[in-house]
């Protein structure tokens, strides 16, 4: 009895590998059907003028805008070649007790 258990089971297991998997390619199929071919008729004359001087206008309007700013980084003179040397020093305001008068 197990010889043609084991008989059975082998033919089986050939039998599935044999099979194609039928979420990959589906009975019959020579390989996916896809329409490479533009649904839609080519454009006249006047659509691709019109689309020409849309795009020309969109440049224009780009060449508007202004420049951007220099940004207001506060490490940039960590990160350039040198440091930096200020023009100005900070005098520092004379301290105040709880009175509000100043100390000598």
């Amino acid at each position: 009895m197990r010889v043609v258990g084991v008989a059975v089971m082998t033919a089986l297991m050939g039998l599935v590998a044999a099979v194609p998997a039928r979420a990959q390619a589906p009975s019959g199929a020579d390989g996916p059907h896809i329409n490479l071919l533009a649904d839609t008729p080519s454009k006249t004359p006047d659509q691709i003028e019109a689309e020409q001087e849309r795009d020309r206008k969109y440049r224009d309007s780009l060449r508007k805008i202004p420049d951007a700013k220099v940004s207001n980084d506060p490490w940039g003179g960590v990160r350039s070649d040198g440091p930096k040397t200020a023009t100005t020093k900070a005098v520092p305001a004379a301290k105040k007790t709880k009175t509000g008068s100043t100390q000598n």
